[in-house]
């Protein structure tokens, strides 16, 4: 899946029953991740930090949904299994925004597991930059630190949109380089 490009509506049988998915999602955000293999030992510390972290994804209106190549009723047995295999392939991770578009995309190797709090990160960051549409989040943000306005946007319209200020770095030139506010 690329960045922009919409999810089909797949049917999935899941341990919670079958799903369509754009009708599962509904206005929610979701994080779709795979996990090549049931019982390999990183992917189980992946989706017990998912289930840690379920609270906070829903204050983000995001759903999770975990693939697997395996078998349903192998993931029901998950915890049951006492002789893990490690699958060959890679993991991989989507953000999907509620109108079915892929929003972010990470590719794991089996040997690294995905940080949840970065997950989280990001989705705030598209969120955020959804709603305030004239910013972007530098390296490294976080909610409440600050952002960035968009090039495309004159000074005047900065005064007018974030009237509590803004910090300005300018080039020797007089050109604006960076635009900085935390007033969102």
């Amino acid at each position: 899946m690329r960045l922009g490009q919409t999810i089909p509506n797949f049917m999935a049988e899941t341990t919670k029953g079958p799903i369509f998915f754009h009708d599962w999602q509904g206005d929610s955000w979701v994080v779709l991740f795979s996990h090549p293999s049931d019982f390999t030992p990183v992917c189980t510390t992946e989706l017990g930090r998912i289930a840690v972290h379920q609270p906070e994804f829903e204050k983000r209106n995001t759903k999770c949904l975990a693939h697997s190549v395996d078998p349903l009723d192998s993931h029901v047995d998950w915890d049951q299994k006492k002789d893990p295999e490690v699958a060959k392939t890679i993991r991989a991770l989507f953000i999907i925004s509620p109108d079915h578009k892929v929003r972010l995309s990470m590719f794991y190797p089996m040997s690294t597991g995905r940080n949840v709090d970065e997950i989280l990160r990001t989705i705030d960051s598209l969120q955020l930059t959804d709603r305030l549409k004239v910013v972007a989040t530098p390296a490294n943000w976080t909610p409440g630190t600050k952002v960035m306005i968009l090039p495309c946007v004159t000074d005047a319209e900065a005064h007018k949109i974030f009237p509590k200020g803004f910090d300005k770095v300018t080039m020797p030139s007089g050109v604006n380089y960076v635009r900085t506010t935390e007033n969102y």
